[in-house]
């Protein structure tokens, strides 16, 4: 096997071990999770988690750091491909909903699990949530300059635990999730405008 190969089969590896630590803390916690439970869920074993982790809160760490920053680069990109401040506020909308839409087990880890990171895992996580909340409310800034930065920050805010709220709902019963998609969008929208 060609080292790119092997670092490619090294990398996906891992991914598989990110989602399925995602589904098995959402579901049960990060406490009641073990290392052999996290091996058995992508079928090694679990002292074999190391060969890419130092252990069960490091998987939690990176799970929670590396989402939180592809969030404030998916935010970023997303605002400077933007043809214009509406744009780029449809544009966020857009992306937090397929965000979390994508995502409910990662959300319901952050909910429940997040004090469970290191001190270091922690602060980055607050430091890359802070700078998408701010992207926010950079943009929204521009299309309401009169209003103050801790109120649209407050609106931004809102509007996260609205999209965020929907794996805790069962969002797509009763409904596709292309409806769930434009209820979320055009709620956000009016209240990110309230």
């Amino acid at each position: 096997m060609s080292d790119t190969l092997r670092s490619r089969a090294k990398a996906d590896r891992r991914q598989a071990m990110l989602d399925a630590a995602a589904h098995l803390f959402a579901e049960r916690g990060f406490a009641r999770v073990s290392l052999e439970d996290l091996g058995a869920a992508v079928g090694v074993s679990g002292p074999a988690v190391y060969r890419h982790f130092a252990g069960k809160q490091a998987v939690l760490g990176a799970l929670l750091v590396e989402v939180s920053e592809g969030l404030a680069s998916g935010g970023r990109s997303v605002v400077d491909a933007a043809g214009s401040d509406e744009d780029a506020l449809a544009a966020l909308i857009a992306f937090h909903v397929d965000f979390a839409l994508a995502n409910s087990d990662v959300i319901r880890v952050q909910d429940r699990d997040l004090d469970s990171l290191t001190d270091t895992d922690r602060h980055d996580v607050r430091a890359l949530q802070r700078a998408y909340v701010e992207l926010w409310v950079d943009v929204l800034s521009r299309l309401t300059p009169s209003a103050e930065r801790a109120v649209l920050r407050t609106r931004a805010h809102a509007t996260f635990g609205l999209i965020n709220s929907t794996p805790h709902s069962g969002s797509t019963r009763g409904s596709s999730q292309a409806q769930t998609r434009a209820i979320l969008e055009r709620m956000a929208a009016a209240a990110l405008r309230a």
